[in-house]
């Protein structure tokens, strides 16, 4: 197991090195270009998002299908994972991280746009799509579709199950002294029931739980950087400095350089909204929409919530907290995170608790339907009902066992997902400027895809 571990651990430092995250932010930048920065119509797909579009092809609303995507990708890399940037990279990390947000949008855009046009009804009358159908229908790559869809199944059980459920474990055992088994018990449990009715039933859980959490968690970081309020512009003000400084300067830092800063701001960023990754595209292509741009309007806004304001103003509240306290160790990212939300007066302990438990949960059920998508594309029928309880089945055994192989496992697969994923947005990056010249560019935005 050692062996088997350190070789994972060898590929995933390969995969997600420099040329991936080059190839990565490359894709950002390029699309954003060409898109000609699709950014700017944020505040009409925001509209877009909470507008239903009646009578239109699909299974869910288009706000069902983008809380699905965030429930999978708020997760708890948006507390920890930043704060690990944080640790790692030094605050500077935190503007890196919010760079490749606003251009992981057109990325996001993209996928999603594929998702919906290459998208078609399977058996039972459901609609299926993502990057493997771009792949086989756009591209004609078989091969690379299923893949992708292999990657897929085998990410859903690590960072999409077992890795959360083992975080919510670990919590509940810290926090409260609850037994792993229990908590295990508990959250397959909760999961099974919702999961049993498909994207109809997970979709309809998150339009209610993804909002308040992540409303929940914004109004406690306001309430922190209040508490901390003479330190909060200083921490905007080293953010910005520390991103293009040789080293951070002061305020109980240590040195960082601007490539190291970089490396885990944009890494940190890349994990957190999964642009480029593909999976939050099989939840748009269940969307009820007229068209594809419109879909991939109201899916671009899922990288913005998550990461151009969620990450964000995590990564304000950590480096406020580290201001504010220059002798906390800040070199863990769990400690970190613990120190910035732990000791705040009455609400610290549960908004972190709270925090930790809804961003893992909901990711448990965004990945539950990604998964399931992609064990259908290979098989179909009986085989994605089975997948379904294994799902739950791996929930308990995730909050009970140690997760050191399945991380590095999980970071390989999330790789290997992006990679053909990109491909794919690359190669077809034509037809995305196609669509989008037709219902965006020439104010067709209201009309229904033939």
């Amino acid at each position: 197991m050692e062996e088997l571990n350190h070789f994972f651990v060898t590929l995933s430092g390969y995969l997600w090195g420099w040329p991936t995250i080059i190839l990565l932010l490359g894709t950002h930048v390029f699309l954003t270009i060409r898109l000609r920065f699709p950014q700017r119509h944020i505040l009409k797909a925001l509209r877009l998002s909470v507008t239903p579009d009646k009578g239109a092809k699909g299974d869910v609303s288009q706000f069902g299908s983008l809380a699905t995507a965030l429930a999978a990708t708020i997760g708890t890399g948006n507390i920890v994972g930043v704060a690990t940037a944080v640790a790692l990279g030094g605050p500077g990390a935190v503007l890196w991280c919010w760079l490749t947000g606003v251009f992981g949008m057109s990325t996001k855009y993209g996928e999603s746009l594929l998702a919906v046009k290459y998208r078609e009804r399977t058996a039972d009358g459901k609609m299926a799509g993502g990057p493997m159908y771009a792949l086989e229908k756009g591209l004609g790559w078989k091969w690379l579709a299923v893949l992708f869809a292999i990657f897929t199944v085998i990410a859903s059980f690590g960072i999409g199950n077992t890795v959360q459920a083992n975080a919510i474990a670990a919590l509940a055992e810290k926090t409260y002294s609850v037994s792993p088994y229990v908590t295990g018990a508990i959250v397959a449990l909760f999961t099974g029931a919702v999961v049993v009715g498909g994207v109809k039933s997970i979709a309809k859980v998150c339009e209610w739980v993804v909002p308040l959490m992540a409303l929940l968690y914004i109004v406690g970081c306001v309430y922190v950087l209040c508490l901390n309020a003479e330190y909060v512009i200083p921490a905007i003000v080293k953010i910005g400095s520390a991103a293009f400084s040789p080293q951070a300067m002061g305020g109980g830092f240590v040195g960082s350089t601007i490539l190291i800063a970089a490396r885990y701001g944009i890494a940190r960023g890349l994990f957190s909204n999964e642009s480029g990754l593909g999976s939050a595209s099989i939840a748009a292509a269940a969307a009820q929409t007229k068209n594809p741009v419109r879909q991939a309007l109201v899916a671009s806004t899922g990288t913005f919530w998550d990461t151009v304001v969620i990450c964000a103003i995590t990564g304000i509240v950590l480096v406020s907290c580290i201001l504010a306290n220059p002798g906390i160790d800040y070199k863990d990212g769990a400690e970190l995170a613990n120190a910035a939300f732990g000791d705040i007066p009455v609400i610290g302990k549960p908004l972190l608790s709270f925090g930790m438990f809804t961003f893992a949960f909901t990711t448990i059920l965004g990945w539950s339907y990604y998964g399931e998508r992609a064990m259908e594309y290979l098989n179909g029928g009986i085989i994605k009902h089975i997948y379904r309880w294994v799902f739950v089945a791996s929930i308990f055994f995730g909050s009970v066992i140690s997760l050191n192989l399945v991380w590095n496992v999980s970071d390989c697969m999330n790789a290997l997902m992006a990679i053909p994923n990109l491909v794919a947005v690359l190669m077809l990056s034509s037809v995305i400027v196609k669509e989008t010249r037709h219902y965006l560019w020439e104010g067709r935005l209201d009309e229904e895809m033939k």
